[in-house]
């Protein structure tokens, strides 16, 4: 029997990219905003259906998170808190910006930081900026977060790396989408910093070319180069123009996928998440008792790949270890040793799904 692989690439083969790559040609324009990138830009910011909004196009996303959290002028050594359940690159963005990550609980349904989880952490900690992780796609309440900062004066920088298609950008925060090969919407590398301040976007677009004052020529910030290339942002045309067909038979997999566990494990719990969502992770919570770790090895015996996804918890990497820890984190030490990732990708089909359920199912009754 044929394994099953825990995440497959949905990229744009390469009939759909040359129509791109032959405007380059004609154009000879490779890097530094060409039309491409551009076009990529403008098309992206339509998709997510407000066109006032302002976006800069970025190499990958730990850059747009840097470079924006550059772009809020923060203090250094400022406090910046973000969830300790997320990818490193969201607690190595606050460091490389010369800033102090704060590691802060969850919330039992959602697995995300919460404005009320960021006001109990202000009461002890003097923060500069907060940064909500839309994890496993699960989009943050944008609405929210504005009243967060309204009621605070602390900006809210939302890492929506994997949330691109669910996530709303709000009137206040900023959000740095990513287009990493294993998004949704995947190019190879890169991201999108977008809000509605262009002061805030141009300035991440300088940071992110040198720090170059184009009006004067000269380095006027401590930038970086971070541009995206026209070759990515050829990608991004391709895979933009398959989006529709992505977008729809994703929310397919999801909803076919959740009514299958709900009827072979029905005591098994997901992430509270929008049900048309577009995502590319699935993150499953084991009943309370039942350790992951013995799961996925029964899993993974039988040619089921899984991963607990974003475990450890930030606090255990070695390049943490002087991070400031918000209190005991109550809810993610009793969700942790039960969460476990299970294939989710395009290539599934119902006997993919049916055949994991089941695996999963005999597992649990084992565990019982």
């Amino acid at each position: 029997m044929s394994s099953i692989q825990l995440l497959v690439p949905d990229l744009p083969v390469a009939d759909e990219i040359l129509p791109y790559l032959r405007e380059i040609d004609a154009s000879r324009w490779y890097t530094n905003f060409g039309p491409l990138v551009r076009k990529l830009e403008n098309g992206l910011v339509n998709e997510l259906g407000e066109p006032e909004l302002c976006a800069a196009s970025i190499a990958n996303c730990t850059l747009g998170l840097e470079l924006s959290l550059y772009a809020l002028g923060l203090a250094p050594g400022a406090k910046v808190l973000v969830p300790a359940l997320t990818f490193a690159a969201s607690a190595l963005a606050v460091l490389r910006s010369g800033l102090v990550p704060v590691l802060a609980d969850v919330d039992e349904r959602t697995w995300l930081l919460s404005p009320e989880i960021a006001l109990k952490a202000l009461s002890r900690h003097n923060l500069g900026c907060v940064m909500p992780v839309a994890a496993f796609g699960c989009p943050q309440l944008a609405a929210e977060w504005d009243e967060f900062t309204r009621d605070t004066g602390i900006p809210v920088l939302i890492d929506a790396a994997g949330a691109f298609g669910n996530q709303t950008i709000g009137e206040m925060t900023t959000v740095v989408f990513s287009f990493h090969a294993t998004k949704a919407l995947g190019i190879g590398e890169g991201g999108l910093v977008v809000a509605r301040d262009r002061e805030r976007i141009n300035r991440v677009r300088q940071l992110s070319n040198f720090g170059i004052d184009l009006s004067r020529g000269v380095s006027a910030l401590v930038g970086t180069n971070a541009k995206m290339s026209e070759y990515h942002a050829a990608v991004g045309l391709a895979a933009l123009a398959r989006w529709p067909e992505s977008k729809a038979r994703r929310r397919k997999l999801a909803k076919e996928y959740g009514a299958v566990l709900h009827a072979l494990c029905p005591d098994i719990t997901l992430q509270a998440r929008p049900l048309d969502g577009i995502y590319t992770i699935m993150q499953l919570l084991l009943p309370t008792g039942v350790d992951s770790r013995s799961v996925g090895s029964h899993l993974r015996s039988l040619g089921i790949e899984t991963r607990c996804w974003y475990l450890p918890l930030l606090g255990m990497h070695p390049a943490f270890s002087g991070c400031v820890v918000d209190g005991e984190l109550p809810v993610l030490r009793e969700l942790v040793p039960r969460m476990l990732g299970i294939p989710f990708h395009l290539d599934l089909g119902r006997e993919h799904i049916e055949r994991i359920c089941t695996a999963l199912a005999g597992a649990l009754l084992s565990a019982d």
